[in-house]
């Protein structure tokens, strides 16, 4: 069986300065009381790995407004005006990825591979830096992998072994999250007795679970 814990024992046991992949989108999916705990205690200087940032006030944005964040990877920002005053005037270095991209590299990280090429971005901008080859006379970029310290996931169900079902559109980001974290916690709705997860409904084996939390927002 799995370690339960309270969100605000999970949180303590996470360094300054961590990187943390946090799952979601546009804060569906995402683990909103593992993140107010991270405000609580005022856990800064961290490298986020995610979808978005959310808006002001929901999801990851909470950790933008409390300047927690000094680095984030993420497909787009435009939908938090907090995000894009930071990083206007410098204080948070942010690297937008396409969001196909990103999930490849998420997936890379988390499946052991050395990288992915995608013609994404080949002659633009985003390109600058990065290492090219040519196949079949076409043109990829390669972009590594992507791990975290952390992944910090929403469930709707989990059992006592961390076998993980999720809800809807939650499982976009959070499966992938979950092979990409060195640590996994999993903040989850619901906690059921092992058996009641059909197999064909789990979503996230429990092997790759470190932590369950039970939630305080249903999502």
């Amino acid at each position: 069986m799995k370690k339960t814990t309270s969100a605000a024992e999970a949180i303590s046991s996470i360094p300054e300065g961590a990187t943390m992949m946090i799952g979601g989108f546009m804060g569906v999916g995402t683990p909103e009381h593992l993140i107010d705990e991270l405000v609580r205690q005022n856990k800064g200087n961290l490298t986020l790995i995610t979808n978005d940032t959310a808006r002001p006030g929901v999801g990851v944005g909470k950790l933008i407004e409390a300047r927690l964040v000094k680095h984030v990877i993420a497909s787009h920002i435009g939908t938090n005006p907090e995000t894009q005053r930071q990083m206007i005037a410098k204080e948070l270095s942010v690297e937008l990825v396409p969001q196909g991209t990103l999930v490849e590299q998420i997936r890379c990280g988390g499946f052991g591979l050395g990288g992915v090429l995608t013609p994404t971005a080949v002659g633009t901008l985003a390109a600058e830096g990065k290492r090219s080859l040519e196949i079949n006379g076409e043109q990829y970029l390669l972009e590594l992998p992507l791990k975290a310290d952390i992944a910090l996931i929403k469930a709707r169900q989990c059992d006592y072994y961390g076998n993980l079902q999720y809800r809807l559109t939650a499982q976009n980001f959070n499966p992938i999250m979950a092979m990409a974290g060195a640590t996994v916690y999993v903040e989850a709705d619901e906690l059921v007795p092992a058996g009641c997860i059909a197999p064909d409904d789990v979503h996230t084996p429990g092997i790759l679970v470190d932590y369950i939390i039970k939630s305080k927002v249903m999502a």
